[in-house]
């Protein structure tokens, strides 16, 4: 018997029969899961929120990583371990030494606890639709600490960004968000991340765009910028004297300028080239070595404090030595040789296997150049600049050709020195460096990473809805099967045309032994001719097969070199036991309507 529909008790009336704490609890939480995916205002503040999250994990690792810096070093209250003077000679060797050794151990543990790759914010964004480990990211950013800590020459801007966009994935998934929101939030995060760490929010906000999001568009624009500058603001606040570089007067920019800095663009992409390269060398070195992985960063800590002992503005991140240089006269020898130390320990840190990135150290190697270059740079033309500019436009020029990311390098340049004729010069120079690596090498530190282990992509836009597009999963598996042993006379018989369009044809063993299309075998027999043939005279695509692990994009360029309009799915190449059928229309239509939705969840119309 139907309930009348007056005693079915309304939504609200369910409400108020909750108590006021569990009435407020499902209030919050379902109004927090559902404002950003209905509204940009949600979005807004999950943004915001991911910035604050940022802010607080640049200004905790930061502190950690200079208490460490002056309990290991013996360093005097606010001094820099780059730019110290460090009297106890032992502890520059030992230091990076114990540091390899204690990064071993973790390793060590990670291998036998941890066996899955730990995931980065360009990994995630491109493949995985800004899902993001929080438990990974940690125990990256502990990595990248011990690595800091103990004076490997690396940053903790890898640490930075890998937390914070950590944060803002869980932070996303708590909310339930998009796929296409998820990538935004991981891009806050990093923004965030970038922009507390240099005192740079635009800086931070063009990092995200450029390479985590890699897409620039209006929806992303608010919560991304809004990160930044609340990450900004936090990191201010707690800690109001550490902020980003000062490089102090750059000059005056004339016409004559842009040749020489044009000139220093194109160095710095061949120097960027050559320090990814390197890097790359000492990981192939180290991996054909008898050096187990764990052991690894013990000798390259060896190295780096053998390096340390020539000179300690190798060591971390190199922030001390970058104000030590810029605001001294230094002779071109001594800046010659600190750049191939810093170049060398840089790419032995990372190749050995401490944990960090090249973005602090390609802007200390960057500004190094350019000092070099201000010797050469007025035979040129009739160039006025300071070495301080020239050191700005290497800055900026070294980094993107190792990091990417034109516009965040020009932004950079442009809240460093306020001035924005020297960020325009600065730009043309960026661009020159930018294109000299894309045409030469094609590839980002990041990205030339991923290619070494096997992966393909180059950027952070969303392909990993493509590699989801599986053949398993657009396949049909009610196909028809014929032994490929049967008569003609029978197969007409059993199908008949208008039953099917096609027969998959398999041996006696089950394995896949062609198509036969039904009409064909109608229309090319004569009555009495040919019947006591086999079928598998009239197999076709015998060796034109999809496996399911495949994706649309595979498929459809099988089906366009078969020449087919249908294929079959097979378990394997060895096997071949049939699986299903897939038509090419078929799989069009599906990666059209996905690459539709992409598009629109970019733009924002869903």
């Amino acid at each position: 018997m139907a309930q009348d529909p007056a005693r079915i008790p309304s939504p609200i009336k369910r409400l108020r029969k909750l108590r006021p704490s569990v009435l407020y609890r499902y209030l919050s939480v379902e109004l927090m899961r559902r404002l950003p995916r209905r509204t940009e205002l949600g979005l807004l503040l999950a943004g915001t929120l991911a910035g604050v999250a940022a802010g607080l994990c640049v200004v905790i690792m930061t502190i950690i990583a200079r208490t460490m810096h002056s309990l290991i070093f013996n360093l005097e209250a606010g001094e820099r371990l780059s730019g110290a003077a460090v009297d106890e000679k032992i502890l520059v060797l030992v230091a990076p030494i114990a540091g390899g050794m204690l990064l071993g151990a973790i390793l060590l543990l990670l291998a036998r606890w941890r066996k899955r790759p730990l995931v980065d914010p360009i990994e995630a964004n491109a493949l995985h639709g800004g899902r993001l480990s929080l438990t990974d990211s940690l125990i990256v950013a502990v990595q990248n600490l011990v690595s800091n800590g103990f004076g490997a020459s690396v940053g903790l801007e890898a640490g930075y960004t890998q937390v914070a966009s950590g944060i803002a994935s869980k932070l996303g998934s708590s909310l339930k968000l998009r796929r296409s929101d998820m990538r935004i939030i991981v891009g806050c995060g990093a923004a965030g991340a970038i922009a507390a760490a240099f005192n740079a929010p635009l800086t931070g906000a063009f990092y995200a765009f450029e390479l985590i999001i890699g897409a620039y568009t209006i929806m992303s624009l608010t919560p991304v910028v809004a990160s930044a500058l609340s990450a900004n603001l936090v990191a201010r606040l707690l800690t109001p004297s550490d902020a980003g570089i000062d490089v102090g007067s750059v000059g005056t920019v004339v016409p004559a300028d842009y040749v020489p800095a044009l000139v220093l663009g194109a160095i710095c992409g061949g120097v960027g080239i050559l320090l990814m390269q390197g890097v790359a060398f000492v990981e192939e070195a180290a991996r054909k070595s008898a050096i187990p992985s764990f052991g690894r960063p013990t000798v390259g800590g060896m190295i780096v404090g053998l390096l340390a002992l020539a000179s300690p503005q190798v060591l971390s991140g190199g922030h001390g030595a970058l104000h030590l240089n810029l605001e001294a006269d230094v002779a071109i020898s001594s800046l010659l040789v600190l750049f191939l130390l810093k170049a060398i320990a840089s790419a032995v840190s990372l190749g050995s296997g401490f944990r960090g990135g090249l973005f602090f150290a390609s802007l200390f190697m960057g500004a190094l150049l350019g000092k070099l270059f201000a010797f050469v740079a007025p035979s040129l033309s009739a160039a006025t600049l300071a070495p301080a500019s020239y050191a700005v436009v290497g800055m900026s020029s070294l980094a993107v050709a190792v990091i990417g990311g034109p516009l965040t390098m020009t932004f950079l340049a442009l809240e460093v020195t306020g001035d924005f004729p020297m960020t325009v010069l600065v730009l043309a120079s960026v661009i020159t460096s930018s294109f000299i690596v894309r045409t030469l090498f094609g590839y980002s530190f990041a990205t030339w990473r991923f290619h070494l282990r096997g992966e393909t992509i180059r950027s952070p836009h969303d392909v990993g809805w493509i590699r989801n597009l599986t053949v398993d999963k657009l396949m049909r598996a009610d196909v028809r099967t014929a032994n490929a042993e049967m008569l003609v006379r029978d197969f007409r018989n059993t199908f008949p045309i208008g039953s099917t369009q096609r027969v998959v044809l398999v041996d006696e063993n089950g394995k896949y032994a062609g198509l036969a299309l039904v009409a064909d075998v109608h229309s090319n027999l004569i009555e009495g001719e040919n019947e006591a043939a086999q079928i598998r005279t009239f197999a076709q695509f015998k060796k034109d097969v999809l496996l399911p692990t495949m994706n649309a994009r595979q498929a459809v360029a099988i089906f366009d070199q078969s020449e087919s309009e249908a294929l079959a799915v097979v378990s394997d190449l060895v096997e071949q036991r049939v699986l299903g059928m897939l038509t090419e229309s078929h799989t069009l239509r599906r990666y059209s309507e996905e690459l539709d939705r992409n598009r629109r969840e970019i733009s924002g119309e869903l």
